[in-house]
């Protein structure tokens, strides 16, 4: 590598992506796989922590608790609008090594929370510093995207956000086993790898020219219509995955405390649906793959009320199972249709990937505001009914809405005729 910031970058030559493109767009995923994934982990390590509180030091109502799981995902959702603007003010490259070093305030948060026992205001202060890292997410998918051709940022993508988001159930499985030996624990771990992510980032990243995009321009996304739309079907989706991961070991906890030990399993299940989600979407399109996981969260909403009612362990987790399967491959395939819209309607290309480069930030932001949502409506469930399944009766009712919505912009024969390129031929 001679160079830091790279002028001449164009993956859709495909003479330049053979010869060099290919080589550099990997080694970037890499190091940005890596800092996502320790950024995923610290923005969900509340979870966790929340079910260890010993409840002599730590007297909070089962509320209390999931404010405790809920409010980092609201903090993060709000970070990831300026994240992805950071992205095209300051490099790729540049703000990877910061966005990992700020990584350090929530891991010192947390350990000031576990070890002084403020009071619950202060702790949860200290929980919403976690959101921090959930604006990682943003800015490593902007970035990302600039550097791959049309035709390959499916997979891309969703490597990427698979390689994030399974800091969610890595940090599930093995935090549980240090806090054991102390909560301080639960944030020293994270100290050389927060580190690790910022050096690897700045030895083995790159800032491209093409990615730097004035203010103005990047706000013009804004007014598309299909910044919107996308938006709230990534409330269903991603919001759904970061919701149910975030809230899945205090539910457990509460209905079935000897499977705690499982939570791990939803996320990572999700998480590694979710390049396939992106792969499924470049061969068949991104809508139809989208519609059917809709059906399927769908079927997994009532799977989940009807075990929750019978006390049925290997019907509760099956459903959730597939509510996490359905959330992940729907998380790529929206990813995914955003550039090929974008590609479909932008008048040139360069525009094309500045303007989806900024959509997929703000539907981000916005779709991680269901992560917020969910484990709200799952804590006032439980304080109106005594269980989840009214929430989850809503969540049913949500997914209804998203099919709807993705069969109305996206698969309906007069839509797609009407589209100049077709939305069905760019990859919708």
């Amino acid at each position: 590598m001679t160079s830091y910031s790279l002028t001449n970058w164009d993956p859709e030559d495909k003479e330049f992506w053979a010869t060099t493109g290919q080589r550099i767009a990997r080694r970037n995923l890499i190091a940005s796989i890596f800092a996502e994934h320790v950024g995923f982990s610290v923005w969900t390590l509340w979870s966790v922590v929340v079910v260890a509180l010993p409840p002599a030091l730590f007297p909070y109502s089962v509320d209390q608790k999931f404010w405790l799981v809920a409010l980092p995902n609201l903090v993060g959702a709000l970070m990831r609008l300026p994240y992805t603007f950071a992205v095209t003010r300051f490099g790729g490259r540049n703000w990877t090594v910061i966005s990992a070093l700020l990584l350090l305030i929530p891991v010192a948060s947390l350990i000031f929370a576990v070890t002084a026992r403020p009071p619950y205001w202060a702790v949860l202060a200290c929980a919403a510093a976690a959101g921090l890292g959930g604006g990682n997410f943003a800015s490593s998918m902007t970035n990302i995207s600039f550097f791959y051709p049309e035709r390959e940022k499916g997979t891309a993508l969703g490597l990427n956000a698979a390689g994030g988001n399974t800091g969610i159930s890595t940090m599930q499985f093995f935090v549980p086993l240090v806090l054991s030996a102390g909560l301080v624990y639960g944030g020293l771990i994270w100290l050389p790898l927060i580190v690790g992510a910022a050096v690897c980032a700045y030895a083995f990243m790159n800032n491209l020219a093409v990615a730097r995009t004035p203010l103005k321009a990047q706000f013009a996304t804004l007014k598309r219509k299909h910044t919107w739309v996308m938006s709230i079907l990534y409330v269903g989706t991603f919001g759904s995955f970061l919701g149910y991961s975030a809230t899945f070991p205090l539910v457990l906890k509460l209905q079935f405390p000897t499977a705690f030990s499982l939570a791990f399993t939803g996320p990572l299940i999700g998480s590694l649906a979710r390049p396939g989600g992106g792969w499924l979407s470049d061969k068949v399109g991104g809508a139809r793959v989208t519609a059917a996981c809709f059906v399927a969260m769908g079927l997994g909403s009532y799977g989940v009320v009807t075990s929750a009612a019978d006390r049925h362990l290997g019907f509760f987790l099956a459903s959730f199972w597939l509510l996490f399967t359905a959330a992940g491959t729907a998380n790529g395939s929206t990813y995914r249709m955003i550039p090929a819209i974008f590609a479909a309607q932008s008048p040139d290309l360069p525009t094309a990937r500045r303007e989806s480069a900024t959509a997929l930030g703000v539907a981000g932001a916005v779709g991680a505001l269901g992560g917020f949502y969910l484990p709200r409506a799952i804590s006032q469930s439980i304080a109106a009914t005594g269980g989840i399944g009214a929430a989850f009766t809503w969540f049913a009712a949500l997914y209804a809405v998203c099919l709807a919505a993705t069969w109305w912009f996206y698969l309906r024969r007069r839509v797609l005729i009407a589209q100049a390129p077709s939305l069905a031929h760019a990859g919708v």
